[in-house]
């Protein structure tokens, strides 16, 4: 009896292997990179259709033939020799070949060859995966040769630049930006100019903006150590913008600023200018000098006038109460009032103070001017000079040939108080430096130095150390009178095993 049930069909699971293989077939047949497989020998088994359009050969032609077919000699040996070295030690190889196509036309191609092992570990097969590059060498070998040519003409350029990022560190410079530093005996001449122009400015350098200006052609005085003389440059600041290079930047463009900065030495220039204006500078404070000394010697004889009239009016007075001697009374009187006209006449007579208009002062220039206009007297005295700048000083608000007749009155001082006959040492040191909002002045000399007693005195008019008595002038109180109307002051302080130390400090900023 035959069962009435339907019989039973086996649906078998699906052949994934198969598919997996249709798969990767279609894959490669459609890649878009060239795809070849050969034997241990680098016959062709196999090659799909992008092999056909990057080299020209077709499947009939390509297949049996060796790999060689494609080579060029153009490529070195020793690629080829790294290459099979690779392989021989079943490792795979990746570089670039110089290729040949059907029609004898020269490509770069990009290649990975990597050795198929069976499972002793033998070689069975070279699967070779190989694409064109030749137009992405030639994108290459123009963003190189850009750059050489940049660099070329940067490091060609007679001025030097360097790029900065936020932080002031340079990142990229040229040759004469290297030799700058050399020359200057600096690690970063670069933040030392940034430092000044900030401080010239008196403010930052502004918002960022590519392509602008953050400062155009200011003059920075740099001051090198060692007592070599000082170096001068014209330098600009141009925003320039940098691409970032990451992935995150790739949809959404990113950019970080940096700061170009040019410098162009002017030191030839403006030593050229400098002889018109220390002439210039010498006759001014020989002028100066001279009414000065002038102005000290009325002085000086209103001052002495003026001791006798008072011991007269003193007289007078006691006089006029005990009410006797009425006609030599009105003698002394008479004589009194002469004596008073004189000291008035005297005083009319000195020259007033010339009239300047307050300015940015560098006192490193100004200290400068004194040393140089001091070189003959102190060389006549053998008298070695330590200058000790600051590289680079803040300018103050100030009078500049009041000061340079302060800082002149200071080195006179140590330059007399070393020239005594018999004294051995003879060494001037003048420092600046600025600190704490302040610009500091140390003027030092190896001289005898000045007695305790005499420290406060020595500023007051018409007071001398000198034994004979010498000049009685007015120069230190003139020189601390000077500091005071720039906000300052100046001390004198006396230096272990002999010498003196004159200290003056002067604010950055005056009210």
């Amino acid at each position: 009896m035959k069962s009435s049930k339907p019989p039973v069909t086996q649906v078998g699971t699906p052949d994934t292997s198969g598919i997996a293989a249709q798969v990767f077939e279609q894959v490669v047949e459609q890649a878009d990179l060239a795809v070849s497989i050969t034997d241990p020998k680098a016959n062709i088994l196999y090659v799909n259709p992008a092999f056909t359009r990057i080299t020209g050969y077709g499947t009939e032609q390509a297949l049996g033939k060796n790999e060689s077919m494609l080579s060029h000699k153009v490529t070195p040996p020793a690629v080829y020799q790294s290459l099979w070295g690779k392989l021989a030690a079943r490792e795979p190889w990746s570089g670039r070949l110089v290729n040949r196509r059907a029609d004898g036309g020269k490509y770069l191609a990009e290649l990975v060859i990597s050795p198929v092992l069976d499972g002793q570990g033998q070689v069975i097969h070279y699967l070779g995966l190989h694409r064109d590059v030749t137009e992405l060498h030639r994108l290459e070998s123009e963003v190189r040769n850009q750059k050489a040519l940049i660099e070329s003409v940067v490091d060609a350029a007679p001025v030097a630049m360097a790029l900065l990022d936020g932080e002031d560190s340079v990142v990229l410079d040229n040759h004469e930006y290297k030799k700058m530093m050399g020359d200057l005996a600096m690690a970063e001449p670069a933040t030392i100019i940034l430092d000044a122009v900030r401080a010239d400015l008196g403010h930052g350098l502004g918002l960022p903006a590519p392509g602008t200006h953050a400062f155009l052609n200011r003059e920075v005085r740099i001051d090198p150590p060692n007592n070599r003389p000082a170096r001068w440059f014209s330098c600009s600041g141009i925003w320039v913008r940098r691409d970032d290079g990451d992935a995150d930047s790739f949809f959404e463009r990113q950019n970080s600023i940096y700061l170009l900065l040019v410098a162009m030495e002017i030191t030839e220039l403006r030593a050229q200018q400098e002889k018109s204006r220390m002439a210039a500078l010498q006759a001014m404070l020989a002028e100066e000098g001279r009414i000065t000394a002038l102005r000290e010697t009325l002085a000086a004889a209103a001052f002495q006038l003026e001791g006798p009239v008072n011991v007269m009016n003193t007289v007078l007075a006691t006089m006029e109460r005990r009410g006797n001697g009425l006609a030599a009374g009105e003698a002394l009187g008479e004589a009194l009032r002469a004596a008073q006209t004189a000291v008035d006449t005297l005083r009319s007579a000195i020259p007033s103070q010339s009239e300047e208009l307050p300015t940015a002062v560098n006192l490193n220039e100004a200290l400068h001017d004194v040393l140089s206009l001091a070189t003959g007297r102190m060389l006549a005295s053998g008298i070695r000079v330590g200058w000790r700048p600051q590289a680079v000083l803040p300018t103050i608000n100030g009078y500049p040939n009041r000061l340079r007749a302060m800082f002149k009155a200071l080195v006179d001082n140590a330059i007399e108080a070393m020239n005594v006959k018999g004294w051995r040492e003879r060494d001037l040191y003048v420092t600046s430096r600025s600190a704490d909002g302040n610009i500091e002045i140390v003027i030092e000399d190896t001289g005898p130095g000045i007695p305790a007693g005499a420290r406060l005195k020595v500023f007051e008019p018409f007071y001398t150390t000198k034994k004979n008595g010498g000049h009685l002038g007015t120069g230190l109180s003139s020189a601390l009178q000077v500091a005071q109307d720039h906000g300052g002051g100046i001390e004198v302080d006396p230096i272990d095993g002999g010498g003196c130390r004159v200290r003056i400090v002067l604010p950055l900023k005056t009210s």
